[in-house]
């Protein structure tokens, strides 16, 4: 994901005082952030940063591993409502098959590719 610093010619008008918005989408049922572009990031990653958690497990490992049913019943247990055309498609997108979305913003942070 792009994550050009402040001031970078390539940004609109309106982010050139804070750099590249960059949205860093969570799992189902876990946060997401809004980071901002850093300088370093044009000298460690040409500009950018991560673009999710990434995953931890693949989508069949997700499938063996992880009860559709399950995941199903936490998020109806928080509120969350969940319309997929197939039930076995959930376990694929649980929370277990990404990484800690809050780790992976921080290591960005503190690496410099993008500030919180």
């Amino acid at each position: 994901t792009r994550s050009f610093p402040p001031g970078h010619p390539a940004l609109p008008e309106v982010y050139r005082d804070v750099g590249q918005p960059v949205l860093i989408g969570g799992s189902m049922g876990t946060c997401s952030y809004v980071l901002a572009g850093n300088s370093e990031a044009m000298e460690l990653s040409f500009g950018s940063t991560c673009h999710g958690a990434g995953r931890q497990m693949s989508r069949a490992e997700s499938k063996r591993n992880i009860s559709s049913q399950a995941v199903l019943a936490k998020l109806r247990s928080q509120g969350i409502e969940v319309r997929v055309a197939s039930p076995k498609l959930v376990a694929e997108e649980a929370d277990e098959s990404y990484k800690d979305v809050t780790s992976v913003v921080r290591t960005c942070h503190d690496v410099g590719l993008s500030r919180l």
